[in-house]
């Protein structure tokens, strides 16, 4: 019976992203420029979906537009059943506080070892200094880096550091994971790496990711791939794996 009450709440729950005729745009008056095109998608809670498309499609507005740091002109987009349009500045931290964020930079500060970078992502937590400190062991464990929690960047190589900034997305338990060519600077079997950490642990938490890359070596980790070209998606997931 518990069973399938869990089942019926998975079912009825909100879909992590939903988003329908969004449009977005960049300057104003005659300098105005659309830059999305009536974008509509749908991502279920625990998908894992790459984002693929040529450079300057719109692939990262779409994403902080997502992520909650860019507010929504117009359209519809809600994420875990938040709608973000006409959200207000506290609305829209909230919202930020449900997203993991993975950049192609990694962003480390280089003044912090791996450990304080990572504890800096549940400064915000009310938890105690106990279970921070074991989320943080934790998950840099998880992440191979058991042995270089006192670390600085300077110390670290490039796979190191993605993997830190991997660890600090997901230590605060997010529902949803947001990465922006994570793999871009690392060579290819650092790449595959640390997508495959990242699908490891967001499966394990039962997190959804969505992966914005032009790494067509990490394609079949997804469960789901979607096109961008000229600010709309459009059905080109199989010419993006062919290529």
């Amino acid at each position: 019976m518990s069973k399938l009450l869990e089942s019926n709440a998975l079912h009825t729950a909100a879909p992590a992203i939903s988003i329908s005729h969004l449009n977005h745009y960049y300057g104003q008056g005659a300098l105005k420029k659309q830059i999305l095109f009536d974008v509509n998608l749908h991502i279920d809670r625990g998908e894992i979906i790459i984002m693929t498309g040529p450079s300057g499609s719109g692939k990262t507005t779409l994403l902080t537009l997502m992520g909650s740091l860019r507010s929504v002109q117009e359209g519809h987009l809600s994420i875990l059943g938040q709608a973000l349009h006409h959200a207000t500045k506290a609305q829209m931290t909230l919202a930020r506080r449900k997203i993991g964020y993975i950049f192609q930079a990694h962003n480390l500060l280089n003044f912090l070892t791996a450990y304080q970078n990572v504890e800096m992502a549940l400064e915000l937590q009310e938890i105690t200094a106990a279970e921070a400190d074991t989320r943080i062991r934790t998950v840099l464990s998880a992440v191979g880096l058991a042995d270089r929690m006192d670390y600085y960047p300077s110390d670290l190589s490039g796979g190191q550091k993605q993997r830190v900034a991997i660890a600090r997305a997901l230590v605060s338990q997010p529902k949803i994971i947001l990465a922006d060519e994570p793999t871009a600077a690392l060579d290819k079997q650092s790449g595959r790496d640390v997508v495959e950490i990242m699908e490891k642990l967001a499966r394990e938490q039962g997190c959804t990711i969505l992966l914005v890359t032009h790494d067509n070596r990490i394609l079949d980790l997804a469960d789901r791939i979607i096109y961008m070209e000229d600010g709309r998606l459009v059905n080109h997931a199989a010419t993006a794996i062919a290529q």
